[in-house]
């Protein structure tokens, strides 16, 4: 049997987190909760628009199509969650290592969307 080439799983891994969580957005009330005690304007729609892009590009980085263009929506989204989400709990009480603890899957994601970013569609991800 054929190994994969990591390229392909850092995909399939970053699609896999992106298409989950904005089905979750889309069909789990609690999202719509925690977008509109974020403050956001229209907090509905952008929600909606938000789960709309995480599939549509987390579908992209799986078939490693358009990689450019389907990571930096998802880099900006991965940013303002660690920047709405996962800052407050700094100047919050709970410290460094609550935040670390909450934001350690934004923190791989985003890494990994950077080096899918880098390396499309270069050496890494032919």
């Amino acid at each position: 049997m054929k190994n994969l080439p990591m390229d392909k799983w850092i995909c399939y891994a970053v699609g896999f987190v992106f298409i989950t969580t904005g089905t979750l957005k889309l069909i789990e009330q609690d999202f719509k909760l925690v977008f509109t005690d974020l403050g956001l304007p229209y907090p509905h729609t952008i929600l909606f628009v938000v789960a709309l892009v995480e599939i549509v590009c987390g579908a992209l980085v799986v078939a490693r199509l358009y990689l450019k263009h389907a990571t930096a929506p998802l880099i900006l989204i991965i940013l303002a969650a660690i920047f709405l989400t996962k800052i407050p709990i700094l100047t919050g009480n709970e410290g460094i290592l609550q935040f670390l603890l909450h934001a350690r899957l934004d923190i791989v994601v985003l890494i990994l969307l950077i080096l899918i970013f880098q390396h499309a569609p270069g050496k890494l991800l032919k």
